[in-house]
């Protein structure tokens, strides 16, 4: 079994495992809104702080780092391997991510305002490692709405799955399939798991590091 598909497997495990954990309900297609209240500090965006907010996350270190990293990883995995190595190779693998996370935002951002999902990450409140981590994975597949409840998030999976598979059209032959979009979709989604975990225990580390 390659790379790739073992890639797949454990982020779909991992978003699977997400919505078994959800005591409370798991997302589907009907938009069945999450039991779970709103956080005090929770109001719904103006269109313009809904604009602003996808024109800072263009540029936004979080996703800066994104492409590095995952032109890094690509890089040493020579994907794909018309690229080859080297500095310019490198390059490329950046400017490929990153327009990728362009259109990504791009779409959940002209999704989000025509259903009113608010993607932003709360802070749970709650107490417990399994809890927090719990509620910051499953932030990554659900949205706000204006009342404040919480339910499927349309606009995020489709500007990453868009973004995926809209990025096949100038891959060379070796990863412009719709498996390779599907394995991108599914490192994309992971990666957004994996920052709404740090973003929930960051305040704490935070704290931690001041005291020493």
């Amino acid at each position: 079994m390659n790379k790739k598909r073992v890639t797949a497997i454990v982020i779909g495990m991992a978003m699977s495992a997400s919505i078994v954990f959800a005591g409370d309900g798991a997302p589907d297609a009907r938009n069945v809104p999450i039991s779970n209240p709103p956080p005090l500090e929770f109001s719904p965006m103006t269109r313009y702080e809904r604009l602003e907010n996808y024109a800072s996350r263009l540029v936004s270190l979080e996703n800066i780092l994104r492409s590095a990293a995952a032109a890094g990883i690509s890089q040493a995995e020579d994907t794909p391997k018309e690229w080859r190595g080297g500095a310019e190779a490198y390059g490329w693998r950046v400017g490929n991510s990153f327009a990728q996370h362009v259109i990504r935002e791009s779409l959940q951002y002209g999704l989000s305002a025509t259903l009113h999902e608010d993607n932003r990450y709360f802070a749970s409140g709650r107490s417990g490692f399994i809890s927090r981590t719990k509620y910051a994975v499953m932030s990554t597949l659900l949205a706000r709405h204006d009342n404040g409840s919480r339910s499927f998030s349309f606009s995020r999976i489709g500007g990453a799955a868009g973004a995926a598979f809209i990025s096949r059209e100038w891959q060379p032959r070796s990863t412009n399939s719709a498996g390779d979009g599907a394995v991108s979709f599914g490192i994309s989604m992971g990666a957004t798991m994996g920052f709404n975990v740090f973003r929930e225990f960051w305040p704490d580390l935070k704290r931690h590091l001041h005291k020493d």
